[in-house]
Protein backbone atom coordinates (compact mmCIF):
# COMPACT_ATOMS: atom_id res chain seq x y z
CA UNK A 1 0.00 0.00 0.00
CA UNK A 2 1.14 3.48 -0.86
CA UNK A 3 0.64 6.23 1.50
CA UNK A 4 0.95 10.24 0.94
CA UNK A 5 0.16 12.59 3.89
CA UNK A 6 0.41 15.95 2.56
CA UNK A 7 1.52 18.05 5.91
CA UNK A 8 2.39 21.90 6.42
CA UNK A 9 4.98 19.95 8.86
CA UNK A 10 6.73 16.74 7.58
CA UNK A 11 9.10 16.74 9.94
CA UNK A 12 5.82 15.83 12.69
CA UNK A 13 5.97 11.73 10.75
CA UNK A 14 9.22 10.84 12.54
CA UNK A 15 7.15 8.17 14.37
CA UNK A 16 6.61 6.56 10.75
CA UNK A 17 10.21 5.66 10.46
CA UNK A 18 9.97 3.32 13.47
CA UNK A 19 7.99 0.52 15.09
CA UNK A 20 5.31 -1.77 13.24
CA UNK A 21 5.18 1.50 10.62
CA UNK A 22 9.22 1.06 10.07
CA UNK A 23 8.87 -2.72 9.74
CA UNK A 24 6.09 -2.40 7.13
CA UNK A 25 8.23 -0.16 5.54
CA UNK A 26 11.32 -2.17 5.31
CA UNK A 27 8.87 -5.55 4.23
CA UNK A 28 7.46 -3.45 1.55
CA UNK A 29 4.22 -3.50 2.69
CA UNK A 30 4.40 0.31 3.16
CA UNK A 31 5.21 2.71 0.81
CA UNK A 32 4.89 5.97 2.74
CA UNK A 33 5.66 9.77 1.67
CA UNK A 34 5.21 12.54 3.46
CA UNK A 35 4.70 15.84 1.21
CA UNK A 36 5.14 19.18 2.04
CA UNK A 37 2.51 21.79 1.38
CA UNK A 38 4.37 24.90 0.94
CA UNK A 39 6.41 22.91 -2.18
CA UNK A 40 3.22 23.88 -3.90
CA UNK A 41 3.21 27.56 -2.43
CA UNK A 42 1.58 30.53 -4.59
CA UNK A 43 4.43 32.80 -3.61
CA UNK A 44 8.19 33.17 -2.83
CA UNK A 45 7.35 33.80 0.57
CA UNK A 46 5.67 30.17 0.92
CA UNK A 47 2.10 31.36 1.18
CA UNK A 48 -0.75 28.39 1.40
CA UNK A 49 -3.07 30.18 3.34
CA UNK A 50 -5.25 33.32 3.52
CA UNK A 51 -8.05 35.21 5.24
CA UNK A 52 -11.48 33.60 4.98
CA UNK A 53 -14.20 35.43 3.45
CA UNK A 54 -17.33 36.29 6.05
CA UNK A 55 -14.57 38.04 8.27
CA UNK A 56 -13.93 35.34 10.61
CA UNK A 57 -10.64 34.83 12.70
CA UNK A 58 -8.21 33.19 11.70
CA UNK A 59 -6.98 31.07 8.55
CA UNK A 60 -7.61 28.78 5.91
CA UNK A 61 -5.66 26.68 3.58
CA UNK A 62 -5.88 28.04 -0.06
CA UNK A 63 -7.55 25.79 -2.78
CA UNK A 64 -4.58 26.39 -5.21
CA UNK A 65 -1.66 24.91 -3.74
CA UNK A 66 -3.69 21.97 -2.35
CA UNK A 67 -4.77 20.93 -5.10
CA UNK A 68 -1.39 21.21 -7.05
CA UNK A 69 -0.20 19.21 -3.82
CA UNK A 70 -3.13 16.70 -4.14
CA UNK A 71 -2.50 15.83 -7.90
CA UNK A 72 1.51 15.35 -7.39
CA UNK A 73 0.46 12.27 -5.57
CA UNK A 74 -1.05 10.50 -9.05
CA UNK A 75 -4.11 9.26 -6.65
CA UNK A 76 -5.91 9.95 -10.18
CA UNK A 77 -4.22 7.98 -11.93
CA UNK A 78 -4.00 5.09 -9.62
CA UNK A 79 -8.13 4.90 -8.72
CA UNK A 80 -6.74 5.62 -4.93
CA UNK A 81 -8.92 7.74 -1.79
CA UNK A 82 -7.94 11.22 -1.11
CA UNK A 83 -8.85 11.34 2.92
CA UNK A 84 -9.31 14.43 4.46
CA UNK A 85 -8.64 14.50 8.44
CA UNK A 86 -10.92 17.43 9.94
CA UNK A 87 -13.77 17.40 13.08
CA UNK A 88 -16.71 16.83 11.03
CA UNK A 89 -15.66 14.20 9.13
CA UNK A 90 -17.21 10.62 9.81
CA UNK A 91 -15.74 8.77 13.20
CA UNK A 92 -13.19 6.50 12.35
CA UNK A 93 -13.80 2.62 13.53
CA UNK A 94 -12.55 -0.59 13.13
CA UNK A 95 -14.39 -1.65 10.49
CA UNK A 96 -13.18 1.75 8.46
CA UNK A 97 -9.91 0.88 9.15
CA UNK A 98 -10.70 -2.95 7.54
CA UNK A 99 -13.04 -1.00 4.54
CA UNK A 100 -9.17 0.76 3.86
CA UNK A 101 -7.03 -2.06 3.75
CA UNK A 102 -8.86 -2.79 0.25
CA UNK A 103 -7.04 0.23 -0.86
CA UNK A 104 -4.14 0.14 -2.66
CA UNK A 105 -3.23 4.19 -2.67
CA UNK A 106 -4.13 6.51 -0.12
CA UNK A 107 -3.32 10.14 0.11
CA UNK A 108 -4.09 12.02 3.22
CA UNK A 109 -4.68 15.64 3.77
CA UNK A 110 -3.92 17.08 7.08
CA UNK A 111 -5.59 20.13 7.65
CA UNK A 112 -4.83 23.35 9.82
CA UNK A 113 -5.98 26.74 10.50
CA UNK A 114 -9.77 26.98 10.24
CA UNK A 115 -9.69 24.64 7.61
CA UNK A 116 -8.95 23.94 3.86
CA UNK A 117 -11.33 26.06 1.63
CA UNK A 118 -14.43 23.92 0.95
CA UNK A 119 -14.04 24.23 -2.89
CA UNK A 120 -11.44 21.43 -2.35
CA UNK A 121 -13.35 19.40 -0.31
CA UNK A 122 -16.23 19.19 -2.69
CA UNK A 123 -13.41 18.24 -5.96
CA UNK A 124 -10.75 16.75 -4.25
CA UNK A 125 -11.71 14.75 -1.64
CA UNK A 126 -13.34 11.48 -1.27
CA UNK A 127 -13.59 10.78 2.67
CA UNK A 128 -13.58 13.29 5.41
CA UNK A 129 -12.62 11.36 8.89
CA UNK A 130 -12.61 12.60 12.65
CA UNK A 131 -11.29 10.39 15.17
CA UNK A 132 -13.17 12.23 17.82
CA UNK A 133 -15.31 14.63 19.34
CA UNK A 134 -12.57 16.87 19.90
CA UNK A 135 -10.21 19.44 17.78
CA UNK A 136 -6.65 19.01 18.14
CA UNK A 137 -4.08 21.75 16.10
CA UNK A 138 -3.51 19.75 12.81
CA UNK A 139 -4.31 16.63 10.99
CA UNK A 140 -0.50 14.86 11.37
CA UNK A 141 -1.25 13.12 14.79
CA UNK A 142 -4.89 12.01 13.54
CA UNK A 143 -3.44 11.18 10.01
CA UNK A 144 -0.97 8.90 11.87
CA UNK A 145 -3.05 7.19 13.93
CA UNK A 146 -5.41 6.19 10.98
CA UNK A 147 -2.03 4.90 9.18
CA UNK A 148 -1.19 2.90 12.28
CA UNK A 149 -4.94 1.43 12.38
CA UNK A 150 -4.90 1.04 8.55
CA UNK A 151 -1.49 -0.87 7.57
CA UNK A 152 -0.99 -3.38 10.97
CA UNK A 153 -3.98 -5.18 9.62
CA UNK A 154 -2.45 -5.65 6.30
CA UNK A 155 -1.03 -9.34 5.67
CA UNK A 156 2.24 -9.36 7.24
CA UNK A 157 2.24 -6.45 8.73
CA UNK A 158 2.33 -7.61 12.27
CA UNK A 159 4.48 -11.22 13.41
CA UNK A 160 1.62 -12.95 14.31
CA UNK A 161 -1.57 -12.84 11.67
CA UNK A 162 -4.14 -13.01 14.33
CA UNK A 163 -3.38 -10.85 16.94
CA UNK A 164 -5.68 -8.35 15.17
CA UNK A 165 -8.00 -10.61 15.45
CA UNK A 166 -8.32 -10.68 19.07
CA UNK A 167 -7.72 -6.22 19.75
CA UNK A 168 -11.18 -4.25 21.03
CA UNK A 169 -12.73 -3.65 18.50
CA UNK A 170 -12.03 -6.53 16.13
CA UNK A 171 -14.97 -8.69 16.93
CA UNK A 172 -17.36 -5.43 17.63
CA UNK A 173 -16.27 -6.07 21.85
CA UNK A 174 -13.36 -4.93 23.79
CA UNK A 175 -10.66 -7.41 24.38
CA UNK A 176 -10.53 -9.46 27.82
CA UNK A 177 -8.23 -8.84 30.22
CA UNK A 178 -4.32 -10.03 29.55
CA UNK A 179 -2.04 -11.23 32.22
CA UNK A 180 2.08 -12.30 32.04
CA UNK A 181 4.57 -13.57 34.86
CA UNK A 182 4.62 -13.81 37.47
CA UNK A 183 1.87 -15.66 38.71
CA UNK A 184 1.34 -13.74 41.82
CA UNK A 185 2.16 -10.17 41.72
CA UNK A 186 1.39 -8.14 44.72
CA UNK A 187 -0.92 -10.63 46.57
CA UNK A 188 -2.78 -10.71 43.59
CA UNK A 189 -2.86 -14.00 41.33
CA UNK A 190 -3.54 -14.57 37.63
CA UNK A 191 -6.86 -15.87 37.39
CA UNK A 192 -6.95 -20.31 37.67
CA UNK A 193 -8.55 -20.60 34.27
CA UNK A 194 -5.74 -19.04 32.26
CA UNK A 195 -3.25 -21.89 33.81
CA UNK A 196 -5.63 -24.89 33.65
CA UNK A 197 -4.54 -25.84 30.37
CA UNK A 198 -7.80 -25.96 29.03
CA UNK A 199 -8.43 -24.11 25.95
CA UNK A 200 -11.90 -24.59 25.32
CA UNK A 201 -12.88 -23.04 28.68
CA UNK A 202 -9.59 -20.47 28.22
CA UNK A 203 -11.70 -19.43 25.73
CA UNK A 204 -15.46 -18.83 27.11
CA UNK A 205 -13.83 -17.24 29.81
CA UNK A 206 -11.78 -14.70 27.41
CA UNK A 207 -15.50 -14.28 25.68
CA UNK A 208 -17.31 -13.86 28.53
CA UNK A 209 -14.66 -11.08 29.82
CA UNK A 210 -14.56 -9.75 27.44
CA UNK A 211 -18.61 -8.94 27.10
CA UNK A 212 -18.62 -7.97 30.98
CA UNK A 213 -15.87 -5.33 29.91
CA UNK A 214 -17.88 -3.91 26.75
CA UNK A 215 -20.95 -3.90 28.83
CA UNK A 216 -19.00 -1.57 31.92
CA UNK A 217 -17.31 0.01 29.84
CA UNK A 218 -18.95 0.55 26.33
CA UNK A 219 -22.49 0.30 26.64
CA UNK A 220 -23.20 2.04 23.41
CA UNK A 221 -21.04 -1.15 21.77
CA UNK A 222 -22.83 -3.44 24.32
CA UNK A 223 -26.38 -2.83 22.80
CA UNK A 224 -25.37 -3.82 19.43
CA UNK A 225 -24.04 -6.97 20.34
CA UNK A 226 -26.74 -9.90 19.35
CA UNK A 227 -26.19 -12.78 22.63
CA UNK A 228 -26.49 -16.46 20.99
CA UNK A 229 -27.43 -18.97 23.42
CA UNK A 230 -23.95 -19.75 23.92
CA UNK A 231 -23.23 -16.14 24.56
CA UNK A 232 -25.85 -16.39 27.17
CA UNK A 233 -24.40 -19.85 28.71
CA UNK A 234 -21.04 -18.12 28.81
CA UNK A 235 -22.13 -14.85 30.74
CA UNK A 236 -23.62 -17.08 33.88
CA UNK A 237 -20.95 -19.26 33.92
CA UNK A 238 -18.29 -19.44 36.96
CA UNK A 239 -15.22 -19.92 35.62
Amino acid sequence: MRVDVITLFPEMFVPMAHSIMGRAQKSGALEFHAIHLRDFAINEYGQVDDRPFGGEPGMVIRPEPLAKAIESTGIKETGGKVIHLCADGVSFTHALAEQLTQESHLTLVCGHYKGIDERIRESHVDLEISIGDYVVSGGELPAMIVIDAIVRLLPGVLGDRDAAVTDSHAQGTLGWPVYTRPEVFEGNPVPPILLSGHHKRIGEWQRQQSLLRTQARRPDLYEKIILNAEDIRILKTNY
